[in-house]
Formats: C-alpha cells, structure tokens, sequence
C-alpha cells in the first residue's frame, strides 16, 4: 500500500530539449497518492513532452524523475505497470471488437483472462456499450472510441492515472462518469495527472492546479490559492499567466473582419 505521506511523483531539476529548443526548463514537483494534478498550459508549452517523460516514452532528458520510490531511467518497466495512460488520440486497431482488444491490452499487463471478461462487461456497461462488446470498432463513434480507450487505461487497475484530455468526443453524460470516476479513484488513493484545456474541468475537480508556459511552472496551488492572488476565473488566470490577456481584443478582431 502506498504512503500517503509521501510523494508518489517526484520532478526534480528536469530539463528536456529539443536540438536548440528548450521545451521543458527547471521542472520541480512533488505529488502526492490521493491528488488529481490539473496540468495545463497553451499549445507548445512542454505538457505533451512531461507526460512522455511521466510514462517512459522519453529517457533522453537532464534532471530526475522518480515514481513510487524508483527512477524512472532504471525502472520504466516496473513503473509503467502501475501507471495507466489515456491519450487523446490512439492507435486503437479498430478492426477487432471492444472484447478482444481490451483482452489484448489486459494481456500484456498480465491479468487473467476471467478477470479481463469481467471487468470489461461491468467497465463498458457502465459506458452504455454492454451491447457493443462484439461488434468491430471501425463502426464506432469517436465518443465510442474514446469509452473503450478510458476502460483500457484503467482495466489493470494502476496506481498512477495520467490523461491527456481524456473527454474528448464524449458526450455530456459520459463526460459527467468520467468526472465521477477521477474523483473515486482519488478517494481509493490513486494519483491522477490530468492534462486538458477545459478550464471548466480543471477548475472543478483537481485538487491542484500546474500551469506552465514555455517549459516552466509559472503557477503552482489550489484553485481558491491561484484565485486569491488575482481574483479572476482559471479561463483569466491562465490567459494572464501566458500572456494572452487580450483575448477579447482578437475575439473582436476575428468578428470585425466580416465589418466592409
């Protein structure tokens, strides 16, 4: 059982370049069992490049970066089976049905194939795709998709959940279940990493927000902690923090173009 006395992540002094482009600069953090970590900042900011690093797609990187006690250049294997990973967009081979990619997927983390039945029938009806469990993917919505992508990151029951706008294409349902099961989850004690541009989101549900800006945290706490410094909403916040307060101003511009 993990501690919830200590950090289950720790960053320290990470560094990360891209030939002459420095994408992640001085990144130092701590979390910690129990917490969703709200992650975000614009396009281009370093997100992508942390989450690759968080999940051992990237080893070429300066600084350290441990999960659950092992560093992660000499232990990617072992942390990668506590980890699950939800992208926003995945190979997911769409000609096989949802039973027997999610029995595939269960397979390389070793799980037996009853418990890999089971919790796919409970998983998917709790998703509205009991009935699709035998019919192939290539006939799914992106919403559909996009279910069974969330059901194949958590199947093997990791400790450390790390989503990358995981709502994508959900409908406003599944996005109120998806919201619903984070919040559990941290409650069981797992650590969620959840990167996204849906302020809304964010703001709602992380028990802490990291805002970073051309590789480097430029904003660290709470929501109440960040509002309380400028009394704005996380949407202002942010474009303040990454230099895009006028948003309003191009907003203008945009509609005024259709002005003769």
């Amino acid at each position: 059982m993990i501690s919830h006395t200590n950090a289950v992540i720790r960053i320290n002094n990470l560094y990360k370049n891209y030939g002459a482009k420095r994408v992640l600069d001085n990144i130092n953090l701590e979390i910690y069992p129990g917490q969703i970590i709200g992650y975000i900042g614009p396009n281009g900011a370093g997100k992508s490049t942390t989450v690759k690093i968080l999940t051992g797609l990237i080893d070429d990187y300066e600084g350290d970066v441990s999960v659950m006690g092992m560093d992660m250049r000499t232990h990617s294997l072992e942390i990668k089976r506590q980890i699950g990973y939800i992208p926003e967009n995945a190979e997911i081979y769409d000609v096989l049905t949802p039973m027997e990619y999610l029995n595939f997927v269960g397979k390389l983390y070793g799980m037996d194939t009853a418990t890999i039945r089971e919790r796919t029938e409970r998983m998917m009806d709790a998703f509205g795709l009991s009935g699709n469990l035998n019919n192939r993917m290539d006939t799914f919505s992106k919403g559909m998709k996009q279910k069974v992508l969330i059901t194949s990151g958590l199947m093997h029951n990791p400790s450390i959940i790390i989503l990358d706008e995981p709502l994508s294409g959900l409908d406003a349902n599944a996005v109120i279940v998806v919201k619903e099961i984070m919040s559990r989850l941290a409650k069981e004690g797992k650590t969620i990493f959840y990167c996204s541009h849906m302020m809304d989101v964010v703001e709602k549900v992380s028990d802490r927000i990291i805002l970073i800006n051309q590789g480097a945290i430029v904003a660290n706490g709470t929501f109440t902690e960040l509002q309380a410094q400028s009394g704005e909403s996380l949407e202002k916040i942010f474009a303040h923090l990454t230099g895009d307060a006028n948003l309003e101003d191009a907003a203008d511009k945009f509609v005024n173009a259709f002005e003769s």
